[in-house]
C-alpha cells in the first residue's frame, strides 16, 4: 500500500494557507474515499480578534459540500488518537497556535511549560508520536503552520526558545511530509 499523504503548509499570516489546506484535504478525502473530514482546531478565543478568526474559519468550512467534524484540541494532541479513526482525513490548523498553547500551559499557576523544559519536550514528543501514528494508520494529513521565523532571533529568552522550537518542528514536519508548501500572497511554492 502506498504511503498516505502528509502535506505540510506554512506561510505568513493571511497568506491563504487555511483555505488552500481545506481544498487540499477535500481532494485527499476524495482520492482516499474518506468517510469523515476532521478539522483539528487549536485556537482558543482569548480575545475578540481570535473569536472573529475562529468564526471565519467555521463559516468557511460550512461553505463546502462535505461535512467537517471539528475537534477542539488546543493542547495534548495525543488525545486525538481516541477519536480519529481509519477512514478519516485530517486537517490540523495550526502548529504555531498549538505550540503557543503548550508554551503557556500552566500560566495560571505562575510556571508555564516553557519554563519547564522536560514538560515541554514531553509534549512535543507526544505530538510527534501522534502524527507518526496517524500517518502509520494511512490517514491523509494536512498540517498548517505560520512562518514567523523571518525575523531576527530575539534577545528575549522566552521568544528565542519559541523560535528554536518552531524552527525544529518545521524541519521535522518537512522531513515527514510527502509535500512541503509555502504560501505567500495566496501563491503556492512547493518545496517538496
Amino acid at each position: 500500500m502506498a504511503e498516505a499523504e502528509l502535506i505540510f503548509i506554512t506561510g505568513g499570516v493571511r497568506s491563504g494557507k487555511s483555505d488552500y489546506a481545506e481544498q487540499q484535504l477535500q481532494l485527499l478525502a476524495e482520492s482516499y474515499h474518506a468517510k469523515r473530514l476532521i478539522y483539528v482546531a487549536t485556537g482558543v478565543a482569548f480575545d475578540d480578534e481570535m473569536k472573529k478568526r475562529i468564526t471565519r474559519h467555521q463559516l468557511d468550512r460550512q461553505k463546502h459540500p462535505q461535512n467537517w467534524v471539528t475537534l477542539e484540541q488546543p493542547t495534548d494532541l495525543h488525545q486525538l488518537l481516541s477519536t480519529i479513526q481509519q477512514g478519516d482525513a485530517v486537517l490540523w490548523d495550526c502548529v504555531t497556535t498549538w505550540l503557543t498553547n503548550e508554551f503557556y500551559e500552566g500560566f495560571e499557576t505562575g510556571i508555564c511549560n516553557w519554563q519547564r523544559p522536560l514538560k515541554l519536550e514531553k509534549r512535543m514528543a507526544e505530538m510527534k508520536a501522534t502524527i507518526l501514528q496517524l500517518h502509520a494508520m494511512q490517514i491523509p494529513l494536512v498540517i498548517v503552520s505560520n512562518e514567523v521565523l523571518d525575523e531576527p532571533v530575539s534577545n528575549s529568552v522566552e521568544v528565542k526558545l519559541y523560535q528554536q522550537h518552531l524552527g525544529h518542528l518545521h524541519q521535522w514536519f518537512v522531513q515527514q511530509a510527502t509535500q512541503a508548501i509555502e504560501m505567500e500572497y495566496s501563491y503556492v511554492h512547493k518545496w517538496k
